[in-house]
């Protein structure tokens, strides 16, 4: 594995402190609840939009996407056909709403709509999913770190988040919102330029067109499945339905992303934002995917390791089946020479018959080496039962320790890191904001502006050592970006329901929603521990749709039945 050489170490620790000092500098004269928590209200759309973009493309986009591809395909882009959608209903009624009432944060309104306690509900909500998130958009990164440099996991993730907690403490909303301008001119550059790289990798005789034809014989280029199969997680109807939901509550109620849009100067300023991410998010996905493609294709003419997570390899080396592993990474070895070999063969190819015969023969040969890596994976867990076997999120980071120049590794691991500090402000921006709102101004009224501003600075610093504990004890779930998915799959149906309730169902009172999302949330959570027990099948995709549909249900029910809260009205300033 390559060391990190001077010129990488220039470039990555520069791109960082250059953030930090930045953001700091920029938003050193914040001094109210407004400017602290809403940067002024003066953000342009494109701010807006890059950041959204920023706060969801965490280190984990970056990690495990491309691994996800590089093992199953571009299927996975699938999860992302419903944000188009979701951005227009959330242009349509969620913006209009807030702007009008001039809220901080998005769960002011459901005390305007409902009650006190409603609010406090839903806050709650947010803040124990979006905390567990926190502390895992940290735990990706130090996972690249502790393989990059073999420092302790715990010593990282501390580093991390407190470069964070520096600026984001410091300046607030805007803080966070011009620093993600910054990191995301990192991000694409760097993207783009390993894209370009793998290209130059590949054999003179293998043009981008070659590269596709060999991932799609592959199976790499399956899109779209439009099966009903419970049992596929990615899927056509699970991204258009499940990803709507998804994608409703995470840009419409979770405050993370709520607080990047209220900051916008108008109300078309906030719409123009969220539709130019609309506009380019699937196809960002869509690329970032592709390179996962083409480290795949890459890997068909040299050499990749049988797993790919270092430390599962070292801890099955240490036991009595360091043999048997080593024998079939002796048989990988074989395969390898015979894909290249197949597929030298193949990019040389004149006739279109030889040519699909050749890539019938890889295809074979490519299924044989998988099983290879399941074997592996098996082997692993039965010599070292506590071992993670999951390889997904080390794939990319491998490929570009071992085969990326100096100075482009510095700038690929400077983006996973941008990538994770950007969207970890934004969490600890809104965790701090929602807490300092909706939990301690609206039970300590009448104190001074300096004061809450004070204390949104203290929550924020607080969740931000919650989260950097969190980090601390995290551990590998699958692959990493699924983790965070199904975190938020567990909460936000439940919170989108309630926030669905207050918009379009006002015949029912606040005493049947509150209960109705007590009730819903322990069905939540209860379905998906069946499903991760096999007791029943429902991929986590889908929670956010049945979470919404079935709170809604709940309350109707309820309210019909037992009534609820009769005082219910919506008011033109919200309490706070």
């Amino acid at each position: 594995m390559n060391k990190l050489e001077a010129l990488d170490w220039y470039i990555l620790i520069g791109t960082l402190v250059f953030i930090v000092l930045y953001g700091t500098y920029k938003t050193r004269k914040n001094t109210n609840v407004t400017d602290y928590l809403k940067g002024g209200s003066n953000a342009r759309w494109w701010t807006i939009g890059l950041s959204v973009m920023a706060t969801q493309a965490s280190a984990i986009t970056f990690l495990s996407t491309p691994g996800q591809a590089f093992h199953d395909g571009m299927g996975f882009v699938q999860f992302y056909f419903g944000l188009p959608i979701a951005m227009v209903v959330i242009c349509l009624v969620f913006i209009p709403i807030y702007h009008r009432l001039n809220v901080f944060t998005a769960y002011e309104y459901l005390e305007t709509r409902f009650d006190l306690k409603t609010r406090t509900l839903t806050a709650i909500l947010f803040l124990i999913q979006r905390g567990l998130a926190a502390g895992i958009t940290i735990f990706a990164p130090s996972i690249i770190l502790s393989a990059v440099l073999g420092w302790d996991l715990v010593q990282l993730n501390i580093i991390i988040g407190v470069l964070v907690i520096i600026y984001t403490v410091s300046g607030g909303t805007k803080a966070v919102s011009v620093t993600q301008k910054q990191q995301m001119i990192v991000i694409f550059a760097g993207m783009f330029f390993a894209f370009l790289m793998i290209l130059n990798f590949l054999p003179l005789d293998v043009n981008f067109g070659k590269a596709l034809e060999i991932a799609g014989a592959n199976g790499k280029l399956d899109v779209l499945d439009f099966s009903f199969d419970f049992e596929n997680r990615y899927t056509f109807w699970s991204g258009i339905i499940g990803g709507t939901f998804l994608a409703l509550s995470y840009f419409g109620t979770d405050q993370s992303q709520v607080q990047r849009y209220l900051s916008g100067k108008s109300i078309k300023e906030m719409q123009r934002g969220l539709i130019f991410n609309g506009i380019l998010k699937v196809p960002m996905q869509f690329f970032i995917l592709l390179i996962g493609v083409m480290v795949f294709v890459f890997y068909q003419f040299n050499s990749s390791p049988l797993h790919f997570n270092p430390t599962a390899v070292k801890s099955i080396m240490q036991t009595e089946y360091a043999g048997d592993y080593e024998a079939l990474e002796a048989q990988k070895k074989v395969l390898e020479e015979q894909i290249k070999s197949k597929q030298i063969s193949f990019s040389r190819a004149q006739d279109e018959t030889i040519s699909q015969q050749l890539l019938g023969e890889i295809k074979i040969l490519n299924e044989s080496e998988t099983a290879l890596r399941v074997a592996s994976k098996a082997l692993i867990k039965k010599a070292v039962p506590d071992a993670e076997t999951n390889d997904k999120d080390y794939v990319f980071i491998h490929f570009i320790l071992n085969n990326l120049p100096t100075g482009l590794i510095g700038l690929l691991l400077a983006v996973i890191l941008s990538a994770a500090m950007s969207s970890t402000a934004s969490e600890l921006n809104a965790l701090g904001s929602t807490t300092a709102i909706d939990l301690y101004k609206r039970n300590n009224q009448g104190r001074k502006e300096k004061h809450y501003v004070n204390m949104s600075k203290w929550f924020t610093l607080l969740w931000g050592v919650i989260a950097i504990l969190i980090a601390c004890f995290a551990n590998l779930f699958d692959n990493l970006i699924q983790l965070v998915n199904i975190i938020g799959s567990i909460f936000y149906g439940n919170i989108l329901g309630v926030f669905l309730l207050a918009f379009f169902f006002k015949y029912v009172k606040s005493r049947a929603v509150f209960i109705a999302a007590l009730l819903n949330q322990a069905l939540v959570i209860a379905l998906f521990l069946m499903d991760k027990n096999d007791v029943i099948n429902l991929p986590y995709l889908w929670l956010n749709f049945v979470g919404c549909v079935t709170v809604i249900a709940i309350a109707i029910v309820l309210q019909v039945l037992v009534g609820g809260g009769g005082k219910d009205k919506e008011k033109q300033k919200v309490l706070v």
